[in-house]
């Protein structure tokens, strides 16, 4: 049948072995585009961001933690991860392993969803593995252990991102068969990175106590231009999970970047109210919120209801942000280097939440493609349509989503933090802290006003630590302008005219 209907097809379309007829070359050539956008949220996005938010003498570690993460991650994804997320049900939380995974039959056949083949959906369902550990990664800067993040990142997406990824997205997982709605990942990603990171900020422990105190971005220009690719990325981010270049896709991109700017908008507006400055790194922050918030949410609300949640995103994180972390005593106490905990877990609780009250039951019909789609509905449409028990159940399906992903991040981090610390440990010694990338890495990210003098004080303290009092007066000689306090370091007023964000993301 095939090699008749190929005789009355255009020459450009016929299926051959290369292209055969159940795949769709626009399919497959958007699904592969919106993954290189998120990988390139990634990197250079996040290396870009990551070394240019911390202070100086972090940037070659922190951008380094987010390129080996999306090193290794590739490799485990491709050998095991995949079909442990997506693979046959073995378990309702996890799927089967399997050595197909680069069996070149497998490879070129169909994907369980899609008319791509599953070489696509590999990659594609990589890049979302990638900047989650990234992600994560944002809570640790400035103290964590090369050689022990070496072990976190594959034992973290082997027992934790799997699980959740399995049971929320994939059609064997017992959330997915409850009715969750998770569009783009608000719970499986950006819940799952910040409450990990913040959990593994707690086992790993604190900054060193200047570090603590002061933390200045070494360049805000960098660091914009890093957000600015992880806004423009988010195109693929969400506009790739309808499978299909499809009108859905179309109206996720749009309400994605309508939620960022609203987002950012109302940090803003808040950071001005309150604080009396335009914060560019408030701005950015609001940024980040908007677009967390969206994710899960992108394809299944219409255009004012991502308004709403832009400025909801806007505000309720800020809140959590800037009051609620000085009056909870375990906020203060861990060491969240850059708030991912309130921009992921708090924004992507958020969303979710927001996901089951103004989820459009049409537009569910039009994503999901299942015959019961009228359950999909969000309690808003329930309250209009007078079916509010099914939007009651749809919101209580989503705070069980959220409940289990805390709860289960919770436990496997720290018990992955305890294994890998009977192996080395987690935090970097306090000459190391004291000195940074060059007792890390040997490596230095500037060699401008006067670093070669410190770097060379730094290799003669890494090699001899009674001389470290040399290298803090040395510091002291040249200081840079001091900050005013953050919202890790109590200020002297809440309502201070001189208040600055020392962290983002």
């Amino acid at each position: 049948m095939g090699e008749l209907l190929g005789r009355f097809l255009p020459e450009n379309i016929r299926p051959d072995d290369a292209n055969p007829a159940w795949m769709n070359k626009g399919d497959n050539a958007w699904q592969l585009t919106s993954a290189t956008f998120v990988g390139l949220q990634s990197i250079p996005g996040l290396v870009i961001l990551y070394g240019s938010i911390v202070k100086k003498k972090w940037a070659v570690n922190s951008a380094f933690m987010a390129l080996y993460a999306f090193a290794a991650v590739l490799v485990c994804w491709v050998c095991w991860g995949y079909q442990l997320a997506f693979g046959g049900s073995l378990f309702p939380f996890i799927g089967k392993p399997s050595r197909r995974e680069m069996d070149q039959t497998f490879l070129l056949s169909q994907a369980f969803i899609g008319k791509f083949p599953n070489a696509t959906m590999i990659y594609f369902q990589f890049v979302f593995a990638a900047i989650t550990m990234i992600l994560l990664a944002g809570a640790l800067l400035g103290r964590m252990n090369f050689r022990a993040w070496m072990l976190f990142v594959p034992l973290w997406l082997t027992f934790s991102y799997t699980v959740c990824a399995f049971s929320i997205w994939s059609p064997g997982g017992w959330l997915f068969k409850m009715g969750i709605i998770d569009y783009s990942g608000g719970l499986v990603i950006h819940l799952s990175s910040g409450v990990a990171g913040f959990t593994a900020a707690y086992w790993v422990g604190p900054r060193a106590a200047r570090d603590r105190e002061r933390f200045p971005p070494n360049n805000i220009l960098l660091m914009l231009a890093g957000a600015g690719i992880l806004w423009m990325g988010w195109t693929g981010f969400n506009g790739g999970d309808p499978y299909v270049a499809s009108a859905d896709a179309s109206l996720a991109v749009l309400n994605t970047h309508i939620c960022a700017a609203a987002s950012l908008l109302t940090w803003l507006l808040l950071d001005i109210l309150f604080y009396e400055k335009p914060s560019v790194i408030g701005a950015t922050q609001g940024m980040i919120t908007g677009l967390v918030c969206i994710t899960p949410a992108a394809g299944v609300v219409q255009g004012w209801a991502a308004i709403i949640m832009g400025i909801l995103s806007g505000s309720l994180p800020w809140f959590s942000m800037m009051f609620v972390h000085k009056r909870v005593k375990l906020l203060k106490q861990v060491d969240d280097t850059l708030a991912v905990f309130h921009t992921h877990a708090v924004a992507g609780s958020l969303g979710a939440i927001l996901a089951g009250f103004f989820a459009n039951p049409k537009l569910s019909r039009i994503f999901y493609g299942v015959p019961d789609w009228e359950n999909l509905i969000g309690l808003a449409y329930g309250l209009h349509n007078r079916r509010i028990a099914a939007g009651l159940r749809q919101m209580g399906i989503q705070l069980i989503g959220i409940g289990f992903v805390v709860v289960y991040n919770v436990v496997v981090t720290s018990l992955i933090c305890l294994i890998v610390k009977l192996v080395v440990p987690l935090r970097l010694t306090e000459e190391q802290l004291i000195v940074g990338d060059s007792a890390v890495h040997g490596e230095d990210a500037y060699a401008l006003w006067g670093d070669g003098e410190k770097l060379e004080t730094s290799r003669n303290i890494h090699s001899n630590s009674n001389k470290i009092h040399s290298a803090i007066e040395l510091d002291e000689d040249h200081p840079l302008p001091k900050p005013p306090s953050s919202i890790i370091s109590e200020p002297e007023s809440e309502l201070s005219s001189q208040y600055v964000y020392d962290f983002v993301i």
